[in-house]
């Protein structure tokens, strides 16, 4: 499952980096410089841009517009930290659920995910996306958090203040070069 969400991660960053690169940079943004965060600092995100980032993520595209996926936004700081036992005061981490989750579900949940992923980080916050965590999630904290049976989390986006100085080149991990990765025919 992991590697299927990194796949569909990789193709949505690939589609835009393959743009004419005049017009790249002027319409992806946030997709050319984002990086995962590691390093998040306390403060509480308001209301209003939880929102727009849900909002963000139920926009995302889903095969055959069938949108299976379920968002669970938690704030409580105990509960987030049995989840993501890094997470620091005023984090949120947003879990994406969804009923009977096979591939098509998966792919639309990674599609989503991703959405929360750059909506966060457009509006000035850290984020980064967590799959580890989704077993143990999954096995002993679906009742805590109000996930029906029937439903599993595929994925999980932590998001957070950060330092305003840091940046993408000097906080990402390096990446390998397109002319590794890509084959044209």
């Amino acid at each position: 499952m992991k590697k299927m969400i990194i796949a569909v991660l990789m193709i949505a960053v690939f589609c835009v980096l393959t743009l004419p690169a005049q017009d790249a940079s002027a319409r992806a943004g946030v997709m050319l410089s984002h990086y995962a965060t590691r390093n998040f600092i306390t403060g509480a995100i308001p209301q209003a841009d939880l929102n727009a980032i849900v909002q963000a993520a139920v926009r995302a595209p889903s095969a055959s517009n069938r949108q299976p996926w379920f968002f669970t936004v938690v704030q409580n700081f105990e509960l987030a930290k049995k989840i993501v036992p890094q997470t620091v005061e005023g984090n949120a981490l947003i879990i994406i659920s969804a009923e009977n989750a096979a591939t098509r579900e998966i792919i639309d949940c990674a599609l989503a995910t991703q959405n929360i992923y750059l909506a966060a980080q457009a509006l000035g916050y850290g984020s980064r996306i967590y799959t580890g965590p989704i077993e143990n999630l999954n096995r002993t904290l679906k009742t805590e958090l109000g996930l029906p049976a029937s439903r599993n989390a595929v994925a999980l986006v932590r998001i957070g203040r950060i330092e305003g100085n840091v940046d993408a080149a000097s906080a990402a991990s390096p990446r390998k070069a397109a002319a590794e990765t890509v084959t044209y025919k």
